[in-house]
């Protein structure tokens, strides 16, 4: 699945209960802004549990708002895949080391970068194109105009993966990232009928 990327990783550190391989052969990355709101918390964790009911994997970043919102309801379900831009033995962010604790058991923690090493600000970019890789498709469910969660669905379209968005209320600046997919990148448009939400059929499925 990775060879779509250019450059590839070196190699990639993987810690949990979770095969890597196995838990992305049919999954979706859920991603979006960190500052999320209620509404877009609210569709990432509605949507991270029908897919897990449906055997399908939720891939994120492990952030706050709605990479967090996706994972805590992936792993309530099932098993979740958290791509993390620093190394597996530091706990980014902090708040968050309990769920990946929890998400090791039965999930799979994967990074790009070494033990010990901490974040910087381009890593975390570089972290978004693994997101894309490792997944037939990405959903962006909220996002502002400047969104990391952007990079992502470029990353994933630059590789011929499905890219997907959910639509918000037209007054929110984080749904000016999602409409600006939808009505210039030629982004699947997702609805609540979660269930209805296909993948790709590809050799990555």
């Amino acid at each position: 699945r990775l060879d779509g990327l250019d450059p590839g990783p070196y190699g990639l550190w993987v810690r949990g209960g979770g095969d890597l391989r196995n838990l992305c052969l049919r999954s979706v990355a859920l991603v979006g802004a960190r500052a999320a709101t209620s509404y877009g918390e609210h569709v990432a964790s509605e949507m991270a549990y029908t897919l897990g009911e449906h055997s399908v994997i939720t891939v994120s970043g492990g952030a706050y708002g709605i990479d967090g919102a996706a994972h805590r309801a992936a792993h309530a379900i099932g098993a979740t895949v958290v791509v993390l831009a620093c190394g597996l033995d530091v706990d980014y962010p902090r708040g968050h080391a309990a769920l990946f604790a929890d998400v090791a058991r039965r999930g799979a923690l994967v990074s790009e970068r070494p033990l010990g090493a901490t974040p910087r600000a381009p890593d975390f970019l570089v972290r978004n194109r693994l997101i894309a890789a490792l997944t037939p498709g990405t959903v962006v469910v909220e996002a502002g105009r400047r969104s990391g969660a952007l990079n992502t669905a470029t990353h994933a379209a630059s590789m011929d993966r499905a890219v997907m968005t959910v639509p918000g209320p037209v007054t929110s600046a984080l749904s000016v990232g999602c409409h600006t997919l939808l009505r210039r990148h030629g982004a699947v448009c997702v609805t609540v009928s979660y269930t209805h939400l296909t993948l790709p059929t590809t050799p990555y499925v």
